[in-house]
């Protein structure tokens, strides 16, 4: 993966209006983990997607509401397993991109969220956290066609029922595209279902910190909110994020925060596109 490509590529002409740049929908949070929505949502914003949505149980909605007030704020209901109302069911199919993970903390509660969720008509999913470590108990055919894994190694060994070969990670990769019949971008390496893959070179081990890969999915959802197809926005944001990383090691050195990566993601992007 080289700059020369994404410039190639290119990304979707932004139009007039943030309803031009494309909506996206995180799902997830919890009160042990509120910052996780807000760190993948702010980062769709910063890589250019117009609108965006949080829907989040209702303990942390409100707090939410304040810290990030670009957002519109949708609490979930009381118990996962109870069907959504009819306005977040709207607020899903209106979406361009609908991210479901960051900051979920109960295996039982994410894989209900993830069902209802699902039943929605929804463009393009992407997974994340715990709505990957319960994707294998997920029938594929509940998910829409258009399906994004953002694993990292432990989660990518869940997918593919073993650890990941670390003489060959990209054939591993394939295997989880394959199986779940998804984009796959674990560590900046993308892979897809028909074996194609793209390795991300940039990024260091200042990435290596909390709340960097809700970070990274939401970067993913903010391209995919644009247009771009799966696989290129899976790589965009990856790029982005890793190059992200890049700009702060060189001006402040290995410890800056997550929260310090969503601006550069902005700056990332300017050094393809202008």
């Amino acid at each position: 993966m080289t700059p020369d490509l994404l410039r190639a590529w290119g990304l979707p002409d932004p139009g007039d209006s943030k309803k031009a740049r494309g909506q996206v929908i995180v799902v997830g949070g919890s009160r042990r983990s509120p910052g996780a929505v807000l760190l993948a949502g702010e980062a769709t914003l910063r890589v250019g997607a117009g609108r965006l949505g949080l829907m989040v149980p209702g303990s942390i909605e409100a707090q939410l509401g304040v810290v990030i007030p670009e957002a519109a704020v949708f609490a979930l209901p009381p118990r996962a397993s109870d069907s959504l109302a009819q306005d977040l069911i709207d607020g899903l199919e209106a979406a361009d991109a609908v991210l479901v993970g960051p900051g979920f903390d109960d295996p039982d509660e994410t894989r209900a969220t993830l069902l209802a969720v699902a039943e929605a008509k929804i463009r393009c999913l992407i997974l994340d956290a715990f709505a990957l470590g319960i994707l294998p108990d997920v029938a594929r055919r509940e998910l829409p066609e258009a399906l994004i894994l953002n694993p990292n190694q432990e989660e990518a060994a869940i997918l593919l029922g073993r650890e990941v070969d670390e003489g060959d990670p990209a054939a591993d990769m394939v295997a989880i595209a394959e199986r779940f019949e998804a984009v796959v971008n674990c560590y900046g390496l993308v892979a897809t279902a028909d074996g194609a893959t793209w390795q991300v070179k940039e990024g260091g081990a200042g990435l290596g910190t909390s709340g960097s890969g809700d970070v990274l999915a939401g970067a993913i959802s903010g391209f995919a909110a644009r247009g771009v197809e799966a696989s290129r926005a899976a790589v965009w944001g990856s790029w982005t994020h890793a190059r992200a990383g890049d700009r702060l090691t060189e001006r402040v050195g290995l410890g800056f925060l997550a929260r310090e990566l969503p601006a550069e993601l902005t700056a990332a992007v300017a050094e393809i596109s202008g």
